[in-house]
């Protein structure tokens, strides 16, 4: 991709799934990274594959520092506190991101420790059930959507800074507040992990012959029940207050069609609103013509009107 002026290096603060396949995308694609690991395996791997990674946390800050380097955290959330005091002794006026998977309790922990200001957050809604140096891939983010956060009072510097690392890996970008984000994930992302180990649960409590029966209704419902329980827990807690709110509505609705059933044999009303909302769901992905966001970053307003406009379908294009 052409940039119309020189791009930071890029750091990366954790190399696995998703830190590690963005350090392998940037640096594929011409950019320069670095990245840091605590595991000393993790590193190795990425070393003898060709990448720029350390296992010293100090060092690597120190290097992003001078080099001003945009620092990306992409540590599980249970430790991005403890990353957070790093960078706040080490590298205080870099600019800083994260991939975490949720967005306003980051953000709160940012500015806890006096870094808000140099802070834009993101999150790729991109994934798979693997994890680790060994799962990770250049090509993860092609296609994918990427939040880049758009509260108000966002630096629009540092916002068009991680917006083009988004769109350097091939993601595309829609801004969205931190509040709501994680509203809407809680529906589309965190509920469903918890939807796939119920169905997991369920079925494998049927024995051998449910397990060996079954296809591809149960495979693709429980595919995220397959990712590290302890991945899983952290990004799911972190969200506790909306993942309650989708999970209230979930047992509500899943409660009267257990009634509904019971009462009258049947279970039209859940399968009717989700074949609509499927088909929705379809449509929207099914469009090719979104529009452009057309207002700048940092004119009167931008911030609200980025998010009015990635409502109605979008998108940052740069």
């Amino acid at each position: 991709m052409t940039h119309s002026a020189p791009q930071p290096p890029v750091c990366v603060l954790g190399l696995g799934l998703i830190g590690g396949s963005l350090l392998r995308s940037l640096h594929d694609g011409g950019r320069r990274v670095f990245g840091y690991n605590r595991s000393a395996e993790t590193v190795s791997a990425a070393g003898a594959d060709g990448y720029d990674a350390s296992t010293d946390l100090v060092a690597t800050l120190s290097r992003a520092a001078q080099e001003s380097a945009l620092i990306v955290l992409a540590t599980p959330a249970t430790t991005i506190d403890a990353i957070l005091d790093q960078i706040a002794t080490y590298a205080p006026n870099c600019p800083l991101t994260d991939v975490v998977s949720v967005k306003q309790q980051v953000a709160d922990q940012v500015y806890a420790h006096g870094l808000s200001e140099n802070f834009v957050g993101g999150h790729p809604m991109a994934g798979s059930a693997e994890s680790g140096w060994q799962a990770t891939d250049p090509g993860l983010f092609t296609g994918a959507v990427w939040v880049v956060a758009t509260d108000d009072g966002a630096d629009p510097q540092v916002w068009r800074a991680v917006a083009q690392l988004a769109l350097d890996t091939g993601a595309r970008v829609i801004p969205a507040a931190s509040d709501e984000h994680d509203r809407a994930v809680a529906g589309i992302s965190h509920l469903p992990h918890l939807t796939a180990a119920v169905t997991a649960v369920v079925g494998a409590g049927e024995g051998e012959l449910a397990l060996r029966l079954a296809a591809g209704s149960f495979r693709d419902g429980t595919r995220v029940a397959g990712t590290a329980p302890h991945l899983q827990q952290a990004m799911l807690e972190a969200n506790s207050t909306a993942l309650l709110a989708a999970l209230g509505e979930t047992i509500d609705r899943l409660t009267f069609a257990r009634d509904q059933l019971r009462d009258a044999g049947t279970v039209e009303t859940l399968v009717a609103d989700g074949f609509r909302a499927r088909k929705h769901y379809e449509k929207i992905h099914a469009a090719t013509d979104e529009p452009a966001i057309s207002v700048e970053p940092g004119s009167t307003g931008w911030e609200a009107a980025f998010r009015n406009a990635a409502r109605t379908g979008a998108v940052w294009t740069g």
